[in-house]
């Protein structure tokens, strides 16, 4: 069974970049689908990005498209979200997710806080 764990998130400042990690430990197979899912306080958790553990497809919400960039490193068994041109409105605690069996996510990290605020 797959375990998930987040790190890299933080305090930056409006503008700033920030590189979260999700280190996966078990065997990833070619057909799951990982992905970033971000949740503030009183909201339902929102998808952020999305990427196929084999191939090159990926998806984004249309908020961050442009500003933020999903990858994985298959040797390293670890998926990252790269993210710049913050804004405060990107402020949530961000989870990594996989979808192991089918479409559905069913698999989750622990979550890691993203402030951005000046």
């Amino acid at each position: 069974q797959v375990q998930l764990e987040e790190s890299g998130g933080g305090l930056v400042q409006p503008g700033g970049s920030l590189r979260l990690s999700c280190a996966a430990s078990g065997r990833i197979f070619s057909w799951y689908v990982m992905g970033w899912f971000r949740q503030v306080p009183g909201k339902e958790r929102e998808f952020v990005a999305s990427i196929r553990w084999s191939g090159s497809n990926t998806d984004y919400t249309e908020s961050v498209k442009g500003r933020f960039t999903i990858s994985r490193d298959n040797a390293k068994n670890t998926m990252y979200l790269q993210m710049s041109s913050l804004k405060p409105d990107d402020t949530a605690v961000y989870y990594c997710a996989a979808a192991t069996r089918s479409a559905k996510y069913d698999t989750w990290g622990q979550g890691t806080q993203v402030t951005v605020s000046s």
